[in-house]
């Protein structure tokens, strides 16, 4: 594998409005000295995943290049995860307008709810990391533009097409009528995880990274993560760059379940003793960490799935437990033939959401590609009334 390039892509001039910017007092990179704000003066903050949804965004697998003979596969798999997320909310799904009508007829018209499809062109399927990432006040919604960069992977053997995945968030939020603020900082959904009580957890491979944020310290990742996305404390793990497209996301290694209480991936038999070594490090920072209420964290963990036993799906397959995705009412989470872990998986999840119910799909076209549900999915949470 390659190492990321201590450059990257310059960033490309997205085309949102100016005005709720400034309406919402958002910051422009390199300015992260204050927190956005509602219109009443509230900072907006990033919710927990596990709070009520207004919809799910999802994006239709765009490129052979990407997928090459994966692609029809990887299809079957998206439009049967938007179908079973329409069973407890909304979906929208992203599609470039020559490929919508195939994916209209193939997600169907939903369970319960509509699949809705926008024809707003993309690339990728990641929405997750190149949509926008809400953040909430009483009254208030406002998405914020990431910056996606395609994972800075220019000039490596990840490199993927990103340009229409890098202006989806900001066509998107003006299609719904929403404000958009764009980040002081380059990164993506997946590497951003948090407890809605002002909590963050974060892999310093992802962000701190030049390849994302050339020329930031750590300090100062960390003030544009506070400022834009209303954080008080960022909790940081170490990670490992350049192994993986992502460089480590959060989103595959720590999950929140709720306030002080979190789900860390633990490598199942057959892992590569570097990813063994991640989740070694990620636990003795979590087991010391303190969140921004001051708790101790209340570690869980969630085994993966014997490597041994799902050979011959690609060296990028994604055998994390942890990239489920909350809906309302329900988990969904990956399965991958391992009988035994995918039923540990299933009762360590069920108790860690006991009023949800736990739905287990097989992900394995996706899976192939170095993601999952989570990195697939982005949700749009309602607006609250109070905190």
């Amino acid at each position: 594998m390659n190492t990321p390039v201590p450059t990257r892509r310059s960033l490309l001039k997205l085309g949102a409005a100016a005005l709720p910017l400034a309406a919402l007092g958002a910051t422009f990179p390199g300015s992260a000295a204050h927190a956005a704000t509602a219109p009443s003066g509230a900072t907006l903050r990033m919710p927990a995943e596990t709070d009520r949804h207004t919809r799910t965004y999802m994006a239709w697998p765009a490129l052979q290049s990407v997928w090459d003979y994966q692609l029809s596969a990887v299809r079957r798999d998206i439009a049967n995860v938007a179908y079973e997320i329409s069973r407890y909310e909304p979906v929208v799904l992203l599609a470039r307008p020559e490929q919508a009508a195939d994916a209209r007829y193939t997600c169907g018209s939903g369970a319960y709810h509509p699949i809705d499809v926008e024809e707003i062109a993309n690339d990728d399927l990641w929405i997750r990391d190149f949509g926008p990432t809400f953040v909430v006040a009483p009254g208030a919604i406002a998405g914020v533009d990431t910056n996606f960069n395609g994972w800075g992977k220019t000039g490596t053997s990840y490199y993927q097409p990103f340009r229409n995945d890098a202006a989806a968030a900001a066509t998107l939020l003006s299609r719904y009528g929403l404000d958009r603020i764009r980040a002081s900082f380059v990164g993506e959904g997946g590497s951003l995880e948090t407890d809605g009580e002002g909590t963050l957890l974060a892999t310093v491979s992802s962000l701190v990274n030049p390849n994302r944020n050339p020329g930031k310290s750590q300090a100062q990742v960390e003030s544009a993560l506070k400022a834009d996305l209303g954080i008080d404390k960022v909790i940081w793990v170490p990670g490992l760059a350049g192994q993986d497209i992502t460089d480590c996301h959060i989103d595959c290694l720590a999950r929140f379940t709720a306030p002080g209480q979190v789900l860390l991936d633990q490598p199942g038999p057959g892992t590569d003793a570097r990813w063994v070594a991640v989740y070694e490090e990620a636990r003795r920072v979590l087991q010391n960490a303190t969140d921004a209420k001051g708790r101790r964290l209340r570690i869980t963990e969630l085994p993966g799935p014997d490597r041994r036993l799902i050979r011959g799906r690609g060296k990028d397959f994604l055998s994390s437990y942890s990239n489920y995705y909350t809906v309302n009412r329900a988990v969904i989470a990956p399965q991958f033939g391992d009988r035994y872990a995918d039923g540990v998986a299933y009762a360590v999840l069920q108790a860690a959401y006991p009023d949800r119910r736990v739905v287990q799909l097989n992900i394995d076209a996706i899976a192939s590609g170095g993601g999952g549900i989570h990195c697939a999915t982005q949700s749009e949470p309602a607006v609250p009334s109070a905190y």
